[in-house]
C-alpha cells in the first residue's frame, strides 16, 4: 500500500511538472512574439517552428527533477529545500538547453534567447507555487486523518523519544506513531509503563517485532537504537526478514556530530559524514556565481568612494595606503588580506596585539575607517579573486588560531567554508573585540544551515543595520 501510494503521487507531480514545463514555453513564446511589450527586429517565427523544442525541453526536466529527488516522498522535509532543488533544476536546465540549441544550431531552428529567459523565470514561478499548492493540499489532508502513514520505532533512549516528539509535532507529516518497541530486560521490568514523555506506549520488546509486523497494521518501522543496544542491532534487522514495510535506520551518532550529517555513497557503501555542509559541490558554484556578480557590482559602485579614502589615508598618515595582512580561509589554508591601513606602520614591532579603544597605534581617520567599516572595503578585491566571499566567518590572523582553537571547542570548523566580509555573527553584534565562543556559535550556525537566501538575508540585514561596528576601535 505504501508502494501504491508512492507511486500514486509521483505520478500525480509528473504529470503536474509537465503540464507546468508545456505551459511555461508557451508562454514565454506569447510574451516574446505576441503580448507586444517587447521589440521585435527578426519578425515573429510561427509557433510549430517552437513546438518541437517541446520534446528536448520534457526530457531535459524530467531527468534534472529526478536527479534532485524531486519525485521522492518528501514527508519529514522542508518546504525551503524543495525550492532550492526547484530552482537549481531549473537553472542547470536552462543552461544546459541553451548551450544544446548552440551547438546544435546549424541543424535546429533558431530560438530567441529572451523566450529561455522569459521560459526560465516562469518556470520557476510555477513549479514552485504549483508544488506549494499540492504540498499545501496534502499537509491539510494528512492533519485531518488522510494519508497517514502508521510507524513503529524499535528503541525508547532519547533518540527514538526525539524522533517520536517529531512526529507529533508536525502533522502535516503525515506519519501516526502506534508505538516504541524497548530492549528486553527494560521491557521485563517496566512492562507496558513507558516512564519517557507520555507519547505513545511500549507495545512489546525487540523480540515482539516479527509477530506485531505479521498483524499489519504498520507502514513503516524506524529503528533508532541506543547506542548501549547496538549489539542487538543485527537481530532486530533480520526479525523483519521479508515483509515489505518501509525501514528506516537511524543510528545514534548526534554526539559525535560536528556540524552536519549527511549519507554518502563509496563504491556502494553507505557513509555517514559526521561534519558535512550544504555548502559543497554545486552549491559552492552558486555562492561563487553570487559573489563575482555582487562583488562586481559593489566594486564599480563603491570605486569612487575607495579612491577617495584611499587619498585621505596617504594625506593624513605615512606610509603605503594599503595594508595587507595574512590570514586563513577555507580549509584552513592563509591567504593575504586587504585593507586601507589604519594603523601606524610600526604598530606590531613589539608583536601581535588586538586593538583597544584609545589605541595610540591608530592614525588620524584610522579608529573612524574601522567603526564605519570603511577600511575593508578592497576586500571585495578577495571576494572577486576568490580568495574570500561576501558571506562567511570573519577570517582570523594564524598567530591568534592556535589560542582560540585550544579555548574554544569547534573553533577550526569555521574554515570548511569561505571566509567573508560580513557574515552572520557579524549581523547579530558578534564582532571585534566581543566573544570568542559567541561568534563560534553564529558561525557554526551559518555553516549548517547554509542556503543562497541566508546569504541574501545577511547582505540584506549588513545594508540595513549599516557598517557601524561598536567594538572596532
Amino acid at each position: 500500500m505504501l508502494k501504491k501510494h508512492s507511486q500514486l503521487f509521483e505520478g500525480i507531480f509528473v504529470a503536474l511538472d509537465l503540464f507546468v514545463v508545456t505551459f511555461s514555453w508557451l508562454i514565454a513564446y506569447w510574451i516574446r512574439f505576441s503580448l507586444g511589450v517587447l521589440p521585435i527586429d527578426k519578425g515573429i517565427p510561427p509557433l510549430r517552428d517552437y513546438l518541437p523544442m517541446l520534446v528536448f525541453v520534457w526530457l531535459i526536466w524530467g531527468f534534472f527533477y529526478k536527479k534532485a529527488g524531486l519525485y521522492k516522498p518528501s514527508r519529514g522535509k522542508g518546504i525551503l529545500n524543495e525550492i532550492f532543488q526547484l530552482v537549481r533544476a531549473n537553472t542547470v536546465a536552462v543552461i544546459l538547453l541553451l548551450a544544446a540549441t548552440y551547438l546544435f544550431k546549424e541543424k535546429t531552428v533558431p530560438i530567441s534567447r529572451l523566450v529561455f529567459f522569459i521560459f526560465w523565470g516562469l518556470q520557476i514561478f510555477m513549479s514552485t507555487t504549483s508544488r506549494l499548492l499540492v504540498r499545501s493540499i496534502l499537509r491539510k489532508l494528512r492533519r485531518r486523518g488522510f494519508n497517514l502513514r502508521y510507524a513503529l520505532i524499535v528503541g525508547t533512549g532519547p533518540l527514538a523519544q526525539n524522533i517520536a516528539t517529531s512526529m507529533i509535532a508536525n502533522k502535516e507529516f503525515g506519519i501516526e506513531l502506534l508505538g516504541f518497541l524497548a530492549n528486553k530486560e527494560e521491557f521485563l521490568k517496566n512492562g507496558m509503563k513507558y516512564e519517557g514523555p507520555n507519547l505513545a506506549p511500549v507495545l512489546g520488546s525487540y523480540e515482539s517485532l516479527p509477530e506485531l509486523l505479521e498483524k499489519g497494521g504498520i507502514d513503516q518501522v524506524i529503528v533508532a537504537l541506543p547506542l548501549s543496544d547496538h549489539d542487538q542491532l543485527e537481530s532486530v534487522v533480520s526479525s523483519i526478514g521479508d515483509t515489505i514495510v518501509d525501514i528506516k535506520l537511524v543510528p545514534d551518532i548526534h554526539k559525535f556530530i560536528q556540524l552536519g550529517s549527511e549519507i554518502e555513497e563509496f563504491d556502494g557503501i553507505p557513509v555517514v559524514s559526521l561534519a558535512s555542509t550544504p555548502l559543497d559541490g554545486m552549491n559552492r558554484v552558486l555562492k561563487r556565481v553570487l559573489d563575482l556578480i555582487v562583488g562586481v557590482i559593489l566594486f564599480i559602485l563603491f570605486l569612487p568612494l575607495m579612491i577617495m579614502l584611499g587619498l585621505l589615508v596617504k594625506l593624513t598618515s605615512k606610509g603605503p595606503i594599503f595594508f595587507t595582512q595574512e590570514r586563513v580561509g577555507l580549509d584552513g589554508k592563509t591567504f593575504k588580506i586587504i585593507k586601507f591601513r589604519t594603523m601606524l606602520t610600526d604598530a606590531e614591532k613589539n608583536g601581535a596585539i588586538f586593538a583597544v579603544k584609545g589605541d595610540s597605534r591608530t592614525t588620524l581617520l584610522g579608529g573612524f575607517y574601522r567603526r564605519w567599516s570603511l577600511d575593508e572595503l578592497p576586500q571585495l578585491v578577495n571576494v572577486i579573486a576568490g580568495n574570500m566571499s561576501l558571506v562567511g566567518p570573519r577570517p582570523e590572523r594564524p598567530v591568534f588560531i592556535g589560542e582560540f582553537r585550544k579555548r574554544v571547542p569547534k573553533y577550526m570548523l569555521r574554515h570548511k567554508v569561505q571566509a567573508g566580509m560580513t557574515g552572520w555573527a557579524q549581523i547579530n553584534g558578534w564582532r571585534g573585540n566581543t566573544s570568542i565562543e559567541k561568534r563560534i556559535e553564529h558561525d557554526l550556525f551559518y555553516i549548517e544551515n547554509w542556503s543562497i537566501t541566508l546569504d541574501l538575508k545577511i547582505l540584506g540585514l549588513t545594508l540595513v543595520k549599516g557598517f557601524r561596528n561598536r567594538n572596532a576601535y
